[in-house]
């Protein structure tokens, strides 16, 4: 009698299946498993070991075959002695057997029994239809900060260029203190020649302003930069600009793809920004706002909050959209 189907159709319903004089296979379900090496999954199975201790009959097998077959329990006990003892004869003559849909058994040089499972059987009948997925490894676009790309990397890619670093913010500095200068000198020139200078001291910063902005993007492979404390060491000036006009834009960054400046977009405005997207630029870059102001002083307060609170790598673009 060949005893190993019978064996098998008890692994899918138990933990424990004896066969009297030879020993007892058990099962233990394993979850699913991930196999980096291969790029699969494997779904949850039950992984079969054998304990060459338990050896007495439970009367679990023989019960199944004289069951399924319509025999006598005793005969049914009969053929697993004569299965067995076949089974132990050829360990002796062969060193290994065998057991279809359920592993190998063998003896070592010390005639202990060893068993090998069979991996191609899933017992675990709740994975029944599940095969193994092979999954190709996932190539992500890695958002980086502006100010963390490599010098090298930053000329072919999205490059940061602080103007507190560079020669061009000099021109600023110098105009804007001969402007700042000029409005001292027109302090006892009366109330309407003040705010007419005033005015003039406005249009002209701004303009000279937009003006090394437009040189700065001409050097950079992007319209992205970053303004490191561009004038501390001017006094305080209130730019009064008209209402219509918001030159001023705290700037999370500048996305080359859109969906990731849609993403940003979309978190900003969950957090209570008044969030936009413009663009895309001329280098087809796609920059999302934290907001827009009209003063230089408003942004730049904006920028500290948002630089402590939320992302320290937001900056100051000045431009009329």
């Amino acid at each position: 009698m060949k005893i190993e189907p019978y064996i098998a159709q008890l692994l899918y319903r138990y933990q424990c299946v004896t066969v009297p004089g030879l020993g007892a296979f058990l099962t233990e379900t394993q979850s699913a498993q991930w196999h980096g090496a291969a790029q699969t999954f494997f779904p949850p199975k039950k992984v079969i070991s054998f304990n060459a201790y338990l050896k007495n009959n439970d009367g679990l097998l023989a019960n199944h075959i004289a069951q399924t077959e319509k025999i006598p329990y005793e005969v049914a006990v009969n053929g697993i002695e004569h299965a067995v003892h076949e089974w132990k004869m050829r360990l002796q003559d062969v060193g290994t057997i065998a057991l279809r849909n359920i592993g190998e058994l063998r003896y070592t040089s010390d005639k202990n029994v060893v068993f090998t499972p069979q991996e191609q059987v899933n017992y675990l009948t709740e994975a029944f239809g599940l095969s193994p997925v092979i999954s190709p490894a996932v190539q992500r676009e890695v958002l980086v900060h502006l100010d963390a790309v490599a010098p090298e990397t930053a000329a072919e890619e999205i490059p940061v260029i602080p103007l507190g670093t560079e020669k061009t913010s000099a021109p600023w500095l110098k105009y804007a203190a001969i402007f700042v200068f000029g409005a001292g000198l027109l302090g006892s020139g009366g109330y309407f020649g003040n705010q007419y200078y005033e005015k003039q001291v406005q249009e002209a910063t701004l303009a000279v302003q937009q003006k090394v902005q437009s040189q700065v993007q001409q050097k950079i492979a992007n319209a992205t930069f970053l303004l490191d404390n561009p004038i501390e060491t001017l006094p305080a000036v209130s730019l009064t600009v008209q209402q219509e006009k918001l030159p001023y834009h705290v700037v999370a960054g500048a996305f080359r793809l859109e969906a990731n400046a849609d993403r940003v977009l979309y978190e900003l405005k969950k957090l209570g920004f008044p969030a936009r997207k413009i663009g895309p630029n001329k280098h087809g870059l796609y920059p999302v706002l934290y907001g827009s102001y009209a003063r230089y002083s408003d942004a730049r307060n904006q920028m500290e909050t948002v630089q402590k609170s939320h992302n320290p790598e937001a900056w100051v673009l000045i431009e009329e959209l």
